[in-house]
């Protein structure tokens, strides 16, 4: 899906192009130009460095939970949105 995204948007990518490799640039799995594209991408749009750092903070927070803290209908919860999550992933 990333490689069909950046060969769509020409040199310059677009804000949801940017969205959808910032998972990969978090995890360090872009290839050198992906990750050079999307950091210029990222230094001329504050909308996605803002998504990008909510991300971040959101990977920081989830870090610190245990399973043992979460009710069972907290666990139902994280469980569907990440069923959602994967199968629009498709």
């Amino acid at each position: 899906m990333i490689a069909r995204l950046l060969r769509r948007g020409g040199r310059d990518i677009s804000c949801e192009q940017a969205v959808a490799l910032v998972t990969g640039y978090l995890e360090g799995a872009l290839s050198n130009g992906e990750r050079s594209r999307l950091e210029r991408h990222l230094a001329g749009c504050p909308h996605c460095t803002e998504y990008l750092a909510q991300i971040r903070a959101t990977i920081g927070l989830t870090h610190t939970l245990r399973t043992d803290e979460l009710t069972p209908q907290m666990q139902e919860h994280f469980i569907e949105l990440y069923r959602r999550w994967s199968a629009d992933e498709e």
